[in-house]
């Protein structure tokens, strides 16, 4: 069981690194496009956390625009200076929460408006992921400001990086920057996405495991493309040791028609002692039930005693009604699920009839 969420940071910034600048107007650094981009990035998380000064400053509602649920809202605060009035505490009907080193004043000022939560004394950032991740936040996005953003990546919890560059300069030296000094983890961020929207540049990073986990997704759904002609799925699968090292690999039909792609590599690997600290990497959910044999994927990776599953695309409802994700995390494995590689396993699937 993931004892955090996968963490997304996100941030608009000028070409010279400013979130705004040193006016009493809201320098917009995203354009209408932009907005929408954000808006699904909203939309498919558990919860939204900003720091407390841009609660104070832009006053921000965290909803998402398209009319889909709500995240829930989460800010870090070592003062407390909040308002109750805040439009985070008074739009959205969605769980608030406060982390904080001063718990018993923030709720005597925040009254029921929030939930009020002991972040320990320092404000200790593992300590809120953990709880988060108790709460079932499985996904949760950043969005600052630049201290909450320096925190975030500091201290190495941070799993991908979205930033919209806008064609402008600030240089102004007292304006907020995306991040201040500190040490941040060493070496080059993995870009995995480049997209222009308007006169914006969008670029994605992924960090640390998460960076290694979209690498070897991204190739066990390059496996697929070996399967032969097939009127099911089409699943490429891999699985690594501790150190990332390829174990085995295996694609559906490899050496049956029936086979599928988790069984298949596991199949090579029989009782491996690696396997208690491997990842299986799937480009679709492991299947929890299914016609063609008596024992699903999801039940062949709980016998293989594997602690980590990382997936892209959930299984539609074409043959059985899939619940692998759930039954492997209620067993207390990680599960991680990057959506933004489904697409790529559609592709892959195009000859079957799901709709997205």
């Amino acid at each position: 069981m993931s004892t955090r969420p996968y963490v997304i940071a996100s941030a608009a910034v000028s070409l010279d690194g400013y979130l705004d600048d040193t006016s009493d107007q809201r320098l917009l650094l995203s354009n209408e496009e932009d907005f929408a981009r954000v808006d699904e990035v909203r939309a498919g998380v558990d919860a939204i956390l900003v720091g407390a000064g841009t609660i104070r400053t832009d006053n921000p509602r965290l909803l998402v625009r398209s009319g889909r649920a709500h995240p829930a809202k989460v800010t870090i605060t070592g003062s407390g200076d909040l308002d109750p009035a805040a439009n985070f505490f008074t739009t959205g009907d969605v769980e608030k929460l406060v982390y904080t080193s001063a718990p018993a004043p923030v709720r005597d000022r925040l009254g029921a408006v929030a939930t009020v939560v002991d972040g320990g004394r320092p404000l200790d950032l593992r300590r809120v992921l953990a709880d988060l991740a108790a709460r079932g936040v499985g996904r949760l996005m950043v969005e600052g400001g630049g201290a909450v953003h320096t925190q975030f990546l500091t201290a190495g919890v941070v799993d991908e990086l979205h930033l919209a560059i806008a064609p402008v300069f600030v240089g102004e030296a007292a304006a907020p920057r995306f991040v201040g000094p500190g040490r941040f983890p060493p070496g080059r961020l993995q870009l995995t996405e480049t997209r222009r929207i308007g006169d914006v540049v969008f670029m994605r990073y992924h960090l640390g495991q998460a960076a290694r986990d979209h690498r070897r997704l991204r190739e066990a759904i390059a496996l697929a493309a070996n399967c032969p002609p097939s009127a099911t799925f089409r699943v490429g699968a891999i699985v690594t040791d501790a150190a990332d090292r390829v174990l085995a690999t295996g694609y559906s039909g490899e050496t049956a028609p029936h086979d599928h792609a988790e069984e298949v590599a596991l199949a090579k690997l029989g009782d491996d002692p690696r396997l208690a600290s491997a990842t299986i990497y799937s480009s679709l959910e492991p299947c929890s039930a299914r016609a063609s044999r008596p024992v699903s994927c999801t039940q062949r990776i709980l016998d293989s005693g594997i602690p980590r599953v990382v997936f892209a695309w959930r299984e539609p409802d074409l043959f059985v009604d899939c619940v692998g994700a759930e039954t492997l995390r209620a067993a207390g494995r990680e599960v991680r699920e990057l959506p933004d590689l489904a697409g790529l396993v559609q592709e892959t699937n195009a000859h079957l009839p799901f709709r997205t």
